[in-house]
């Protein structure tokens, strides 16, 4: 099986985002909820990272739910409101809260970190009080709550890497490591849209 890419050789734009999540009814993929215990860190791109996807990036990888890194930009929100998962649900047409672009592999699947004391099920502990998971069911009993975008961030897509491949990448400083912190998760500070502006050509 040919390795995973990470990056999408056309981009896409935030609009045609909002049409794949319609039309593919926000696939939900169950890999999280059969995953081992996982390690997490940070790594934070270098300064004018070419990849526009990953330019300006701070990326949580997990290193325990595949044979290869995987991981999610926790950074780079959408023009998308989190409304949009469930249009039918009208209370959340009142939030301004936005989707973010966890990475472009698996592009229109839904992944979702939040805070709670204790481990829910259908989830897995990514750092200490937050947990990742993929479940329908789950991210509607949150969303369902008087306050439900605290201590709750949802991602569209993931970032994945080939076996050697991130680890070629550290080494080419192309990225620096981190100690994961659950308050950069949900801080919201450094954030960096999705798909980045063009930059505006120079006229002579």
């Amino acid at each position: 099986m040919p390795p995973r890419r990470r990056f999408f050789r056309q981009p896409v734009s935030a609009g045609a985002l909002c049409a794949l999540l319609l039309l593919l009814g926000t696939p939900w993929p169950t890999r999280a909820e059969e995953a081992k215990p996982l390690t997490a860190i940070f790594i934070v791109a270098r300064d004018e990272l070419p990849d526009p996807n990953f330019a300006d990036s701070v990326v949580l990888v997990l290193n325990t739910l595949g044979p290869a890194p995987v991981g999610i930009i926790l950074n780079r929100p959408t023009e998308v409101p989190v409304s949009h998962l469930f249009p039918d649900l009208k209370p959340l047409a009142a939030l301004h809260d936005k989707l973010y672009f966890g990475g472009p592999v698996e592009f229109g699947a839904v992944w979702f970190l939040f805070r709670a004391p204790t481990a829910p099920e259908h989830a897995v502990k990514a750092l200490d009080g937050v947990y990742l998971s993929a479940n329908r069911a789950l991210l509607l009993k949150l969303l369902g709550r008087d306050k439900p975008m605290d201590g709750l961030r949802i991602f569209v897509g993931h970032s994945g890497w080939a076996p050697g491949q991130l680890e070629e990448e550290i080494a080419n400083g192309d990225w620096k490591l981190e100690h994961a912190e659950s308050d950069s998760i949900f801080s919201g500070k450094s954030e960096h849209p999705w798909p980045a502006a063009a930059t505006p050509k120079r006229t002579t």
